[in-house]
């Protein structure tokens, strides 16, 4: 079994197509219980951000595990099958391992280098464990993908710079208004991405912060924060959007909708009882689009969205940095494909040796029935020879196959070791199922 990923982004599909494949929580979990309808598939789980919708899947056979994932998701979308492929695309065991890392790292988002996609990883992985749809193989990628992840940060100055989504587009808004100094915002979504805009906000120099939230107790939890760090702060909810709008400068909207919550209506509204015509920055940072495409036609209107932000210069990492994030997410994969394919061998080996013991036990049984009367001390200095011989034996081949095993290719070896003893499958799955508990928990404390 190999893992599977089927996937669209920024990179490969416009707003629009990401638009229809976006997902909440919900729609996430009914994607994966779907696709584990299939026998060809074991494990699987989704991660889905402001701009890439990924499904990662455990699978028993390539193209019959991209059937089932590419029809889940053209049933989902409402887009059929041949459309929604023009745009994804496929990686698979080796090349599906290198995305995730990658993306971890945040080497292929909008932003290069920005560490909120960390956080959608780990969430992604929460919720499918938590589901109970993730099982050892996703686990542990899962788990080495958010290590490579902290070390790419940590160990480059990929981030040196903390530009992200909320960053960028405030230096944008920033560039066409001159300066926020002074200026009043609007906040729309008081999740994480809300947070983050209004703290850039604060330190862009705002004078005034209205935050709308759909749950107005969210709202006023922001709005105090925001108050904290010395700024004029208040909450609304969605309803009192127009009359914020009023005096706004700039607006970022970051919610999770499924449909734009600013209208044409709700801007024009609002700049209509302005005091003064003046340029409204607009940033919207949801996907699919919190503001209706048609605001960005009216004057004095400038609309940041996705498109733009990915066009930008800023959004790009400096190349030595991007360079020593891929060396050390290269090396990563190297080295957690040479423990898998060590891990696929250790339970033959296991097997093996089990295998041994058990001839040994047989042969001194054999023994115990045809020398009734040997002495208890001469009985156990030949178990123990004839052990020191089993393990001599077995020690060089054991130990070399798992060498061999490391190297690419190496998957074969095991396949070798369990035809040449005769070994029992069965007994060999027994062992790798035995050794699950203690590998989950080992994983759970590095992280």
């Amino acid at each position: 079994m190999s893992v599977l990923l089927f996937g669209v982004s920024h990179r490969s599909a416009p707003v629009s197509v990401l638009e229809r494949l976006s997902t909440d929580e919900s729609e996430q979990a009914k994607i994966v219980e779907k696709v584990l309808q299939s026998s060809l598939v074991t494990e699987a789980m989704v991660l889905s951000t402001c701009n890439r919708v990924e499904v990662y899947a455990v699978v028993e056979a390539f193209h019959g595990g991209l059937s089932v994932i590419g029809q889940v998701l053209s049933e989902h979308s409402g887009m059929g099958l041949g459309d929604l492929t023009k745009y994804a695309y496929v990686r698979y065991a080796e090349a599906a391992v290198e995305h995730l890392f990658a993306v971890a790292s945040g080497l292929d988002s909008a932003v290069i280098g920005e560490q909120q996609v960390l956080g959608q990883v780990r969430r992604a992985y929460a919720t499918a464990e938590a589901n109970h749809t993730v099982g050892r193989t996703l686990h542990e990628l899962s788990q080495r993908a958010l290590s490579v992840g902290k070390r790419v940060h940590a160990e480059t100055g990929i981030d040196a710079a903390g530009s992200s989504v909320v960053s960028v587009a405030l230096d944008m808004a920033e560039a066409k208004l001159s300066s926020l100094s002074g200026r009043s915002a609007v906040v729309i979504g008081a999740g994480s991405m809300g947070s983050l805009s209004a703290k850039y906000l604060v330190k862009a120099g705002v004078e005034r912060i209205h935050i709308v939230n759909r749950s107005l107790p969210r709202a006023k939890r922001l709005a105090e924060k925001v108050r904290g760090l010395g700024v004029t702060a208040e909450a609304f909810p969605f309803d009192h959007l127009t009359p914020t709008l009023t005096d706004a400068d700039v607006v970022v909207s970051c919610t999770g909708a499924v449909r734009p919550v600013v209208s044409l209506a709700d801007v024009h509204r609002g700049l209509a009882h302005g005091q003064t015509p003046k340029q409204l920055v607009i940033c919207d940072l949801g996907m699919p689009r919190n503001v209706d495409p048609a605001v960005a036609g009216l004057p004095d209107v400038y609309v940041v969205d996705m498109d733009r932000i990915q066009r930008e210069p800023s959004a790009r990492a400096a190349a030595s940095d991007t360079e020593a994030a891929r060396a050390i997410v290269a090396a990563e994969v190297a080295n957690y494909l040479s423990g898998q394919r060590m891990a696929e061998v250790t339970p033959t080996v296991t097997a093996l040796r089990q295998r041994a013991a058990d001839v040994v036990e047989a042969e001194l049984l054999r023994l115990d029935n045809r020398l009734p009367g040997l002495e208890a001390a001469h009985r156990d200095e030949v178990a123990k020879t004839v052990r020191r011989v089993v393990d001599k034996l077995l020690h060089a081949p054991t130990v070399r196959v798992k060498q061999l095993a490391s190297a690419p290719g190496g998957d074969s070896y095991a396949e070798a070791l369990r035809e040449l003893f005769e070994l029992d499958q069965q007994a060999v799955d027994a062992v790798a199922a035995s050794e699950l508990p203690l590998l989950a928990t080992d994983l759970d404390k590095s992280e």
